[in-house]
């Protein structure tokens, strides 16, 4: 991996993004965001040549969930194996065995501790 890691993030609440956000960049990755799921698939997609290094989802969101962009994701060879973390107020055990089952490499619920974030996300990649 040359450079600064390169994190996705997919959210429709534009304060969580921020959030996430600025809490990856004050630790030097790259990060880019997308506000549903369907833009987030596609810019993953668009950037096959040089994949994200881990893509941060929400679960619930218009146009494409978490749960159906990671399958698609997961079926290209440059997604087969990125972790992809999903982070959401969903917390029970059905959802996250449903999440593992679809691909998710780990959960994180919000609203979340940044360090925990920062933890998570580092725990992924190095």
């Amino acid at each position: 991996m040359s450079g600064a890691p390169r994190i996705l993030i997919v959210e429709d609440s534009t304060m969580v993004r921020i959030t996430v956000k600025r809490t990856l960049a004050a630790v030097d990755f790259l990060v880019d965001e997308a506000k549903d799921g369907q833009i987030g698939l596609d810019m993953a997609l668009a950037s096959m040549d040089r994949p994200y290094d881990l893509i941060l989802t929400d679960l619930n969101m218009p146009n494409l969930d978490g749960l159906s962009m990671i399958k698609r994701l997961r079926e290209t060879a440059a997604y087969a194996e990125t972790p992809i973390v999903m982070l959401t107020t969903e917390s029970g055990e059905e959802k996250k065995a449903v999440g593992h089952g679809s691909g998710v490499s780990s959960w994180l619920v919000k609203p979340f501790e940044p360090d925990a974030l920062i933890e998570t996300v580092g725990s992924m990649l190095f």
